[in-house]
């Protein structure tokens, strides 16, 4: 195998259990993460995140992309209008965003921290 590719479908993540480091402030949500891939030096982490409904503050200090799999939330930027995400959606969080985060139906999703 590649010393450069690593091919996920080779992984057997263990799934973590209420690992966010968001401050819960609506509902009881809780989530699993499945880490398939972590840099040697920690800065990239990749898997997949599941989280039943509830509310987080957020405070993001990394990059983020997300692929929704399925599931609703809304994602509130500090001072700036509610974005809607849906199952099939995929976007791009940049450091810095400060707000909120809502779970209104289970979400499924695969992210990339860098």
């Amino acid at each position: 195998m590649s010393d450069f590719i690593t091919v996920m479908r080779e992984t057997c993540p263990t799934p973590i259990v209420d690992a966010t480091k968001w401050k819960r402030i609506g509902g009881d949500p809780h989530t699993v993460n499945l880490n398939a891939y972590l840099s040697e030096d920690g800065s990239k982490i990749m898997g997949t995140w599941i989280c039943t409904p509830g509310k987080f503050e957020v405070d993001y200090d990394k990059w983020e992309f997300c692929h929704f799999l399925e599931g609703y939330c809304i994602i509130t930027p500090e001072g700036e209008e509610p974005v809607h995400l849906k199952g099939g959606d995929v976007f791009v969080i940049e450091p810095g965003m400060k707000g909120t985060w809502e779970v209104v139906e289970t979400v499924r999703k695969y992210f990339v921290f860098a």
